[in-house]
């Protein structure tokens, strides 16, 4: 297989990962850097070319950024290519534990691993998303999930509830990270019942696609979507409500709404059709929680959907895009203090990687905001990628 170059490349991009094999770490939004940034967590698989299936084993482990060393530390069935096994950090022990899930006899547990001595406790359902001041998880559906989109869901088991557009027994689920205790804090049924006049009558069937909490544990936002029938898309409703399921806020009704971050406890930034009132149509916005308030970050630069986080200092966009006309995936940082845009590399992805065993590249800050990581198939292979990007706006 002939190897496509990085194209138009303007920093130095040193590739983590060297085994043989398909490395991964996933979604953009999880802390893959240790607490000192010593260790980034990888994900790693036989094959990049089909879905998983439940008797896939992937291998979860990190690698010592300093020296190269890879650690592996556990296996693991549940998994999917653009979220792995939601494996990251402890937000209270960011050198010490990491979070996954796994398959048990008793159905798929969220995971807490000691990575010094690999001693493991299970949580009552899976995790889908990390309070950041390490008091909760938030748990749904991941087979309803993967009946809607197989790249986000797990395989081999059915969804209890296929037949049921919204089960009041289903839902957000809000797991205590000390005790593993899990709670259903706001069903699908009570998001039926915010949400449903958009339709008028007519009668969908529903799901969480993604969910994550603000910077402070106070709130959650998720998008909820409707399972496409007759040939239509689906339309996204943003939804936000306190950490215990109450004080439901409707952000934006159902239209579009793709990728987002949470600024600080009130604002995030969401690729998305703003709100009532916005008139740049599709655009990259900034919403204010609880509010009709929304900003336009800067309409001539982000012009198509991207992975968008914010830096740890709050001051730099990190963003990427889906492949172009000529199959090159770009990644980019932007200064919001001055307003300007960076390239730093544009990345051959291969065609046939496509659909939801795609290879996106979601960008992730390191802790200290000075590098970041990205997953690239440009070598033909999947890989882990980082970038130090320390002088790249001085």
């Amino acid at each position: 297989m002939e190897i496509e170059k990085i194209k138009n490349l303007s920093v130095d991009v040193h590739r983590l990962t060297n085994s043989e094999g398909h490395y991964f770490y996933g979604y953009y939004d999880n802390p893959s850097w240790s607490g000192n940034d010593r260790y980034h967590l990888y994900t790693k698989v036989k094959f990049w070319d089909r879905l998983q299936t439940s008797e896939d084993i992937a291998e979860l482990g990190m690698i010592d950024v300093e020296t190269g060393q890879e650690i592996p530390l556990a296996e693991t069935t549940a998994w999917n290519f653009q979220q792995g096994t939601m494996l990251q950090w402890h937000p209270l022990a960011p050198n010490d534990e990491i979070i996954f899930n796994q398959q048990t006899d008793d159905g798929i547990k969220g995971v807490v691993m000691n990575v010094h001595t690999r001693e493991s406790r299970f949580l009552e359902r899976p995790v889908v998303n990390v309070d950041p001041t390490g008091k909760y998880a938030l748990s749904v559906n991941f087979f309803r999930m993967y009946d809607f989109r197989p790249g986000y869901g797990y395989e081999g088991t059915p969804d209890p509830f296929v037949d049921m557009p919204h089960p009041e027994e289903d839902g957000i689920f809000r797991i205590e990270l000390d005790t593993g205790i899990s709670k259903l804090v706001l069903s699908l049924q009570e998001i039926w019942d915010f949400t449903k006049s958009y339709f008028a009558g007519e009668d969908q069937k529903i799901m969480i696609n993604h969910i994550n909490m603000n910077t402070d544990g106070t709130r959650f936002v998720c998008l909820v979507r409707n399972f496409p029938i007759n040939g239509k898309s689906w339309k996204t409703a943003i939804l936000t409500a306190k950490h215990d399921g109450s004080d439901l806020f409707l952000l934006s009704d159902y239209a579009y709404a793709s990728h987002y971050h949470w600024r600080d406890p009130q604002h995030l930034v969401i690729y998305s059709s703003g709100l009532e009132g916005s008139t740049a149509g599709v655009q990259l916005y900034e919403l204010k929680d609880q509010t009709h308030e929304v900003t336009l970050l800067d309409q001539q630069y982000f012009l198509r959907d991207g992975h968008c986080t914010y830096s740890p200092d709050r001051t730099i966009m990190l963003y990427d895009s889906y492949p172009d006309e000529d199959s090159y995936r770009h990644l980019y940082v932007y200064d919001l203090v001055n307003r300007k845009g960076v390239t730093l590399g544009s990345f051959y992805s291969y065609p046939h990687i496509n659909g939801d065993f795609r290879c996106d590249l979601h960008p992730r800050w390191n802790r200290a905001g000075t590098a970041l990581s990205f997953d690239s198939t440009h070598e033909g292979n999947r890989h882990i990628y980082t970038v130090d990007v320390s002088d790249v706006f001085k």
